[in-house]
C-alpha cells in the first residue's frame, strides 16, 4: 500500500503516462529487433540495450535520470526475476555433477578474484585497500544474463555449460553481501568488521539463503499441486510468485534472498510439476523483460562525458580480471575435481561481467561512502568493453579448445502435446561439421528401446526417415524418447557422434 501512496503521490497525469508508454514500447520494439542484429553480428544483446538507454539519456533523447538509488532498487528487482528466469529453465540433470566446483568457484573462487584485484588495485591506480576490496568486490561476480544468453548459441558439453549455469546462478548472493559490507565500512564512523566476522556472517547469510529457497520450493511445489488451475497462465503466475517469494522471505529475515531465489526456482522447475511450458515460456519472457529494463535503465544512469576518464583504469582492471584473477580462482577452484586445462581455459575466459557489477557499482552512492561516483563509470567502460572483447569471442575460443560439441541437442517445447503426462521428450539434436554419425545409418545407431529418430531436416527439407537412411553432416532429426530412457538417448548420440558406428562395441 505504501507503493501504491508513493506512485499515487507523484502526480502523473494521463499525458505523461501516455508518454512513458509510448516511449516503453518503442524501447521494447527496437530491443527485440536488437536480438536478432546481435544474432547476426556476435554483439552481445545487452552493448546493444546499454547503447540505447545512453541515446535515449544524455546522449540526446532528453530522458532525465539520474537517481544511483532507484537503479539499485529496480536492479535488485530485475535481478530476482533474471535468476528465477535462469533457475527454472535450468535442468538439474545438467548441472548436478557441476554441482561442487560451481559452488567452489562461487565462493572461493569470488575471495581469489577479489583479494587478487584489491592488490592490482591498490598498487597500481593507487587506492585505498577499503575502495580497492569494494572494486574487487564488484567486478568478481558474472552475470547471469550474459552467461545465460551465451549459452543458448554456444553448443558446449554440459560439464562446462552446467558448471557455467550454476556458478552464475550463485555467485551473485555472495558478491552481493562483499560489496555492502566493505561499502558500509568505507562510511565514515562505520563498524570496522575483521575478514573472519565478515566470512562467517556471510557462510550464515548463504546457508540460510539455500535453505529458505529450497523450503519455499519445495512446499510451494506441493501447494501448486494441490491447488492447480486448469488455465497455464495463472499456474505461470504462481510459480514465479513463488520464487519473488523466496527472495523477499530471506531478505526479511537478513539471509540471501538471491540465492533464496535461485534455489526455489531451481527446485520448482525440476518437481515435473504441470504446464511446464508454459510456466518456462511465461518466466523466459519475464526474463528479457527484466534485461531490456535493466540494461537501459544503467545505460539512461551512465554520462558519456565522464567515460573517457576511466578508459585507462577500467581497462588496467580488468586485464587483471581477466588474465589473471578469473585463471587463479578457476585453478583454485577447480584443481580438486581434475578438470581438464581445456575446461580450465574456457572458464577463465567464459566470466562474462554484465549488468550485476554496474548495478553493485551504485551500492556505496546510495550508502554514502564517500567519494566513490567514478566506480560506477569505471565498471560501467569496463563491462562494456570486456563484454566485447570475451562475448563477441566465446565461440571462437571453444571452438580452438576443440570443446564445441558435433553434435548437439535440445529441448523441442511442444505446448499441444502434454508430454509430461505421458512421460515422453521430444529432442532436437544437430549433427556437426566433424560429427562421425555422418555416414551412419538410422538403424546403426541402435538407440534404446523407447526412442526413435521421427523426422530428419536436410537442405531444408524434411522428410521421416526409414531404418536405413543414411545420416549426413548439417543435418537435424527430431528424436522422440520416453522419460526414462532420455540421458541414456543422450550419451548413446554422443558416443556415436565421437566414436561411428562401432562405438559400444570397441
Amino acid at each position: 500500500m505504501h507503493a501504491v501512496a508513493s506512485i499515487t503521490a507523484s502526480g502523473m497525469t494521463l499525458e505523461e503516462l501516455t508518454r512513458v508508454l509510448l516511449t516503453g514500447s518503442i524501447v521494447l520494439l527496437v530491443a527485440v529487433a536488437a536480438v536478432r542484429l546481435s544474432v547476426r553480428s556476435g554483439m552481445p544483446s545487452l552493448l546493444l540495450y546499454l547503447g540505447l538507454g545512453l541515446l535515449l539519456g544524455n546522449v540526446g533523447g532528453g530522458v532525465e535520470f539520474d537517481s544511483a538509488s532507484i537503479t539499485r532498487v529496480l536492479g535488485y528487482a530485475a535481478l530476482v526475476l533474471i535468476l528465477a528466469e535462469g533457475g527454472i529453465s535450468t535442468s538439474w540433470s545438467n548441472i548436478r555433477e557441476s554441482i561442487m566446483p560451481a559452488a567452489l568457484l562461487s565462493t572461493l573462487g569470488v575471495v581469489v578474484s577479489v583479494l587478487v584485484v584489491a592488490v592490482a588495485a591498490h598498487t597500481l591506480l593507487p587506492l585505498s585497500w577499503t575502495i580497492s576490496l569494494l572494486i574487487g568486490a564488484i567486478v568478481s561476480s558474472t552475470d547471469a544474463a550474459a552467461v545465460f544468453a551465451v549459452l543458448r548459441n554456444v553448443p558446449l558439453p554440459k560439464r562446462l555449460s552446467g558448471m557455467l549455469e550454476a556458478e552464475a546462478g550463485f555467485n551473485d548472493a555472495p558478491i552481493v553481501i562483499l560489496v555492502v559490507a566493505f561499502a558500509a565500512q568505507g562510511v565514515p564512523g562505520g563498524e570496522q568488521q575483521t575478514w573472519y566476522v565478515l566470512l562467517g556472517e556471510a557462510a550464515l547469510e548463504l546457508a540460510g539463503g539455500a535453505v529458505v529457497g529450497l523450503l519455499v520450493g519445495w512446499l510451494g511445489a506441493g501447494l501448486l499441486r494441490r491447488v492447480a488451475s486448469n488455465s497455464s497462465a495463472l499456474f505461470s503466475i504462481g510459480v514465479l510468485s513463488l520464487t519473488v517469494f523466496a527472495y523477499a522471505a530471506g531478505a526479511a529475515i537478513h539471509v540471501s534472498g538471491f540465492l533464496a531465489t535461485y534455489l526455489a526456482a531451481l527446485t520448482l522447475g525440476n518437481m515435473s510439476l504441470p504446464h511446464r511450458v508454459a510456466v518456462q515460456s511465461f518466466a523466459t519472457a519475464t526474463g528479457w523483460i527484466a534485461q531490456i529494463g535493466l540494461f537501459v535503465m544503467l545505460g539512461l544512469l551512465a554520462e558519456p562525458l565522464r567515460l573517457g576518464h576511466q578508459i585507462r583504469p577500467a581497462i588496467t582492471i580488468g586485464l587483471v580480471l581477466l588474465l589473471v584473477a578469473r585463471p587463479l580462482s578457476v585453478l583454485v577452484s577447480t584443481v580438486w575435481f581434475r578438470i581438464g586445462w581445456r575446461d580450465q581455459a574456457f572458464l577463465s575466459w567464459a566470466g562474462l561481467r554484465g549488468a550485476v557489477p554496474v548495478v553493485l557499482a551504485t551500492v556505496p552512492l546510495t550508502t554514502g561512502t564517500p567519494n566513490t561516483e567514478w566506480i560506477f563509470d569505471l565498471v560501467f567502460v569496463l563491462v562494456v568493453v570486456f563484454t566485447l572483447v570475451q562475448g563477441t569471442t566465446l565461440g571462437w575460443v571453444a571452438k580452438r579448445l576443440r570443446l564445441v560439441e558435433e553434435v548437439t541437442t535440445v529441448d523441442v517445447d511442444l505446448e499441444s502435446v502434454p508430454l509430461t503426462e505421458i512421460g515422453a521428450d521430444v529432442l532436437q539434436v544437430t549433427i556437426g561439421d566433424r560429427s562421425r554419425l555422418h555416414g551412419v545409418a538410422v538403424f546403426e545407431m541402435r538407440l534404446p528401446r523407447g526412442a526413435n529418430v521421427t523426422l530428419i531436416v536436410r537442405d531444408g527439407e524434411g522428410f521421416v526417415p526409414g531404418r536405413h537412411t543414411t545420416l549426413r553432416h548439417g543435418d537435424q532429426l527430431l528424436v522422440v524418447t520416453t522419460s526414462r530412457v532420455r540421458a541414456t538417448t543422450e550419451q548413446r548420440l554422443r558416443q556415436m557422434s565421437a566414436n561411428g558406428r562401432l562405438a559400444g562395441w570397441t
